[in-house]
């Protein structure tokens, strides 16, 4: 089952996606990612897989949105985002940047992942930076 508002189908970026399917507003919720609450010593030994569903939710915890999650686990990630995610009282919320329009795929920059430094970005956005982490000097 799919978030109200999202679907999931094939991404220009990288294999599925998630879509709008009515308009979001700039800065308001778009989903909570959701899925099975796992410790990050969990995530870690769950991290050895090629594709990642799991997203951290604070210093104890991640969410493996690939097990019971709502289609929020197949947001792309891109140098320029449309959307970020905020945890929430315990909540991990998918937020828009920008107003969204119906049949725009979401996409959050994800900063830090369990990859390694040297996985390339796919993006294609304008001044993506070729890495999927942000690289820290």
């Amino acid at each position: 089952m799919f978030a109200p508002g999202l679907t999931v189908a094939a991404s220009a970026i990288h294999g599925r996606g998630c879509f709008a399917t009515v308009a979001f507003a700039a800065r308001k919720k778009i989903a909570e990612y959701t899925g099975e609450r796992i410790t990050n010593a969990e995530a870690e030994r769950r991290g050895k897989r090629r594709v990642l569903r799991i997203s951290g939710l604070d210093e104890r915890f991640s969410i493996d949105g690939s097990r019971g999650g709502n289609g929020t686990h197949y947001i792309n990630h891109s140098c320029r985002p449309n959307a970020f995610m905020q945890t929430v009282r315990g909540h991990l919320l998918v937020l828009a940047l920008r107003d969204i329009a119906p049949g725009e795929e979401i996409t959050v920059d994800y900063v830090a992942t369990m990859h390694s430094d040297r996985k390339r970005c796919i993006c294609k956005a304008p001044g993506c930076r070729g890495t999927i982490n942000k690289k820290t000097a």
